[in-house]
């Protein structure tokens, strides 16, 4: 049985007031709708990524975990609860759902308990005294109220799912500034290391000046290569306190005294992320839900605009009683409006709603590929990196023999000073080199990570609970 059934029934069936009548009446008129149907946006999407047969879903979660550094843990536990970004984005959940409270109380009527006092002296004392209650109603025939707080609905989500990708973004910065500020330690270390081993050669061609073996041109020249270690030092130190000091604000807490307890990067593991699908994306990247869920509210400004060409209906309801004379007093007045002009505002907002709703599908079709396209990167990154640390660990220990040998036929004067010093130069350079992809291989992997979703799941995804934001 339909609503405006049932209301018309108990109508015609029963005795009420002539304000309660009313209030029964307005049931039937309300229910229609003016919002079009909404329809996702289609995009061909891949059967699957390029140079991955892997065909598993995703799994989610705590991706931090794969690194099995309990202090990267730490970190991005402390960092989604106490980033006060994300808490700002928490909030403004709050904001944003407050908001949709106050456009859907449109759709019900505002009640107001009053009472009224006046004494006059015409010819004689007169007291009048009265209680009432008034309702006033804007009935939604059109569905222009409903549409508007579906609407106000739609974005309050979007702030939901805004805050998850913060929230992903979040959690990766605080993986590569981690990861950064271990990196830059230890090469920090290699350039000290590399430095002390060059003095101890600068000492030996110093004794060997002295005794006319060499000349102080192969001295000028290694202490210049001393130099040189050492002078790469206070450029990784500022490097470094830059991205511990961004750390530190990453995870909520003041930089002065923030440190690292940190072993370095060799005792990370590198994790293989498994991709999914594709189509797996347009559930898991909050970035992408948070369009869908801005181009849904936008489909739904088009139905309170259409609803505004069309007649509107409001009522006044009042009763009470007068407590001296004990009668009762009503009144029901009813507002019929039809606007016929308003300088082309209405059909102004009409096509400014449409033309947000193809703006609107613009960019979320812009989210899906770009979200394609930013996995499919990270898989390349992910898999020529993992190739390059590799050949990076071969040149390594073929530097370290080259420089080993040379320090052991240069003291037995078998190799000129000249080789010595260039294989102590291609050791650095190759060291410092493996350091610094071991750190691109690392940060690819959390790439790939985020861009696959982060820590969704689908409970996360699908709730709407600022506190699941906030907390792991």
């Amino acid at each position: 049985m339909s609503v405006a059934t049932l209301a018309v029934r108990t109508l015609r069936s029963a005795r009420y007031s002539p304000m309660s009548l009313m209030l029964l009446g307005v049931l039937a008129l309300s229910g229609c709708s003016m919002v079009p149907e909404y329809r996702q946006p289609e995009l061909p999407v891949a059967a699957q990524w390029d140079g991955t047969p892997d065909s598993q879903s995703a799994p989610g979660g705590q991706w931090w975990r794969e690194f099995h550094s309990t202090e990267l843990d730490s970190l991005i536990t402390r960092g989604l609860a106490s980033n006060y970004t994300l808490k700002a984005a928490v909030s403004r959940i709050d904001e944003a759902r407050a908001s949709a409270q106050v456009v859907g109380a449109g759709q019900y009527p505002a009640l107001n308990l009053g009472g009224n006092f006046q004494r006059q002296n015409n010819y004689g004392t007169t007291a009048k005294r009265s209680v009432f209650a008034e309702a006033t109603y804007e009935v939604d025939f059109w569905g222009k109220q409903r549409a508007a707080a579906d609407s106000a609905d739609a974005l309050a989500n979007a702030s939901v799912f805004d805050a998850h990708t913060l929230r992903m973004t979040l959690g990766a910065s605080i993986a590569d500034s981690y990861f950064q500020v271990l990196s830059l330690e230890e090469r920090l270390r290699l350039a000290q290391s590399i430095a002390d081993d060059a003095r101890q050669v600068l000492d030996l061609v110093e004794v060997q000046a002295s005794q006319g073996a060499v000349s102080n041109l192969e001295v000028a020249q290694q202490r210049n290569a001393m130099q040189t270690f050492e002078a790469a030092m206070p450029g990784l130190r500022q490097q470094r306190d830059l991205a511990l000091y961004q750390l530190a604000v990453l995870v909520g807490a003041p930089p002065q005294g923030f440190h690292l307890q940190g072993n370095g990067l060799d005792t990370l593991q590198v994790p293989q992320p498994s991709t999914g699908l594709p189509i797996g994306l347009l559930r898991q990247r909050p970035d992408i839900q948070a369009a869908e869920a801005r181009l849904t509210s936008a489909n739904f400004d088009v139905g309170v605009a259409r609803a505004a060409f069309l007649p509107n209906l409001s009522l006044d309801l009042l009763g009470g009683i007068d407590t001296i004379a004990g009668g009762q007093i009503w009144s029901a007045i009813g507002t019929l409006s039809q606007p016929l002009f308003a300088g082309g505002q209405l059909k102004g907002q009409l096509h400014f709603d449409e033309a947000h709703v193809q703006e609107l599908t613009a960019n979320y079709r812009e989210s899906i590929i770009e979200a394609l396209q930013d996995v499919q990167t990270q898989v390349s990154a992910a898999r020529e990196l993992d190739k390059s640390y590799a050949l990076n660990q071969s040149a390594v220990d073929s530097a370290r023999e080259a420089a080993r040998l040379a320090q052991v036929r240069y003291r037995l004067g078998s190799t000129d000073f000249q080789t010595l010093l260039i294989v102590e130069r291609t050791q650095y350079q190759a060291e410092d080199t493996l350091l610094q992809v071991r750190l691109q291989h690392l940060q690819a992997a959390v790439g790939l990570f985020r861009a696959l979703g982060g820590d969704f799941s689908a409970a996360t995804i699908a709730s709407n609970s600022p506190s699941q934001v906030a907390h792991p």
